[in-house]
């Protein structure tokens, strides 16, 4: 196999494309209806929008219908580079390296900027820098953000019931909950941008002052960060199965038919585990793995999976509760918060813009993780009437998995329903060639003139070039996200099946995260990411729960040997190792 149905046609004006960052949104391939309906008809569009509602560029500049704000090879999903280097042209105060290292982190494999005089307009600048000074100058959410909440809730409230639609409706109504994400990632383009301006002025003030470590410190254990509250409650499940004699037992007992025997229970203990268990599956049943692919489990669907963190979470002492973890952070923020103020009290410009900087950074940081964890409530709502539709297709015998019916393009559906005989051969080859891409390692960087070899040349996950392996005295450098210093063993996690290997304390090695893996920084002592950058989903809830975190580390599961001892440094950016 050379080529993949879904894959991306470039420009020459926007032709750049990196997976740096991009494992954060895809980590593992896309499925077929996932990349044709949910992003190219959804969140494609939608981030072109946002980046016209930033002022950045007008629609006439992009492709339509598909433009080119992200990209799809082989499966997997590219960042776009070209269009942020135009923007970071554009921004005031900013330029492309800077978009560049915000965004994915020091990459020398990506391609240098080259100048193109279509990047500068006057016009545009102008009109950047008036959505980012009201950025600068917000004092708490933006209203569109709280409007787009309040329709999240909405759109859930009025879910209809969808074993009662007939094939077509489900079809319909499975489109125009897809379409709800091209107005999600609009508003969360707009917000994600909008979160670099108030850290962008800290950082700036701080490193005048010579206080660098403080740009990240003054933005620790803010507080209203969503996925920091997910961890808050999978804790409290943790704690209550922990404390009680009897959920502990079913626990030990392992979790295959977990629930319902808690259920069967006469413990009361039992039954208000599985109440609030059932909170956090309507709280937060729409995070899973992958979960940016409508073919992906999400909790609600696969309970087991939030089910084996609070399993690992019960080993945890309560002095590593995210909350005492957090609060040691807090007073050192406000400490350092202090110190800033004071080193600038006597240049009132400085020290506006230093309060300025500092309440934006904090609303918008909460704001990116509040749009985030809601377009993945948006994300559940497209999934499920497809869900049900691969369950009645698999029923009648018209595919041979339920979850064929994401192998579909979504051109293809109706063609399946009107036509349904020979589908079932023709999706189970599908299968096969779908998960043979997993085994690959896709190209860094397409596009920019760059041939884009075949998938078949690829190579495979298993026999990658070799690297050094880190021994001891080895110092690996990345970037500082999340201030602090742990020390403890390396659990080198490739996905989240290897959850039941880490142990309190360990320092959890992996590609980067999302909120999926948020219950696993309360086991760690730390965090390590091969990729990431300081905006990042790992550095964020890394910083709110108080856990030291370090990306950027190129090849770091790769170089770091599974259990040796490491440090890390989440102020400096450094990765020490202690014993090979």
């Amino acid at each position: 196999m050379d080529r993949w149905i879904t894959d991306t046609p470039t420009t020459e004006r926007f032709p750049l494309y990196t997976r740096a960052n991009a494992d954060e949104v895809g980590p593992e391939p896309y499925s077929p209806l996932g990349w044709t309906l949910t992003w190219e008809q959804g969140a494609v569009p939608g981030v072109a929008d946002g980046w016209c509602s930033l002022g950045g560029f007008l629609p006439e500049e992009f492709r339509w219908p598909v433009p080119e704000t992200f990209g799809n090879w082989g499966g997997y999903f590219y960042n776009q580079v070209s269009v942020g280097r135009v923007f970071g042209a554009r921004a005031p105060g900013a330029t492309p390296d800077i978009i560049d290292e915000s965004f994915f982190g020091k990459h020398s494999t990506v391609p240098a900027y080259v100048a193109d005089p279509r990047d500068e307009s006057d016009e545009r600048t102008a009109a950047i820098g008036e959505v980012f000074g009201a950025a600068l100058g917000a004092t708490e959410q933006p209203q569109n953000l709280t409007d787009f909440v309040e329709q999240v809730r909405a759109w859930r409230s009025e879910r209809p019931d969808l074993g009662a639609l007939s094939d077509d409706e489900l079809v319909a109504y499975g489109r125009t909950a897809n379409f709800r994400l091209r107005p999600t990632w609009d508003i969360y383009t707009v917000i994600t941008l909008g979160a670099t301006v108030g850290p962008g002025v800290v950082a700036a003030v701080a490193g005048g002052l010579g206080r660098p470590d403080a740009g990240l410190t003054v933005f620790t254990g803010i507080g209203g960060i969503e996925s920091a509250g997910t961890a808050g409650r999978m804790w409290d499940l943790s704690r209550r199965a922990r404390d009680s004699s009897v959920v502990g037992a079913e626990f030990d007992a392992g979790l295959e038919g977990l629930l319902d025997r808690l259920r069967r229970s006469g413990d009361a203990e039992a039954h208000a585990f599985v109440d609030a268990f059932e909170v956090l599956l309507e709280t937060d049943g729409h995070r899973g793995p992958n979960e940016w692919d409508i073919m992906s489990d999400s909790w609600l669907l696969r309970p087991d999976l939030p089910l084996s963190m609070i399993d690992r979470l019960r080993a945890q002492t309560d002095d590593q509760s995210p909350t005492l973890r957090s609060a040691e952070h807090v007073a050192h923020r406000e400490q350092v918060i202090a110190e800033l103020t004071e080193a600038v009290a006597a240049d009132p410009e400085t020290s506006a813009l230093l309060g300025m900087g500092l309440r934006s950074g904090q609303v918008f940081y909460q704001g990116r993780e509040m749009v985030k964890d809601n377009s993945v409530r948006v994300m559940l709502e497209a999934k499920l009437p497809f869900v049900e539709l691969g369950r009645r297709l698999a029923e009648r015998g018209v595919i041979a998995d339920p979850k064929h019916v994401f192998l579909l393009l979504d051109s293809e559906i109706e063609q399946v329903l009107a036509a349904p005989d020979g589908w079932s051969d023709t999706l189970a080859q599908r299968a096969v060639d779908f998960a043979s891409l997993s085994l690959r390692v896709p190209p860094y960087v397409v596009g920019h003139g760059m041939e884009i070899p075949p998938i078949s040349q690829w190579p495979l996950r298993s026999d990658q070039g070799a690297v050094a392996p880190a021994v001891a005295g080895d110092v690996l450098s990345g970037t500082g996200v999340s201030p602090g210093t742990a020390r403890g063993r390396a659990r080198v996690c490739f996905d989240l099946s290897e959850i039941d290997e880490l142990e309190p304390g360990d320092i959890l090695v992996c590609s980067t995260t999302d909120p999926s893996w948020v219950p696993l920084f309360m086991v760690a002592g730390g965090v390590v990411c091969d990729v990431g950058a300081p905006g990042s989903h790992a550095a964020i809830v890394s910083r709110e729960i108080g856990v030291p975190c370090v990306v950027s580390v190129t090849d770091a599961r790769r170089r770091i040997q599974p259990g040796s001892l490491i440090e890390i440094d989440g102020a400096t950016g450094t990765v020490t190792v202690v014993e090979d």
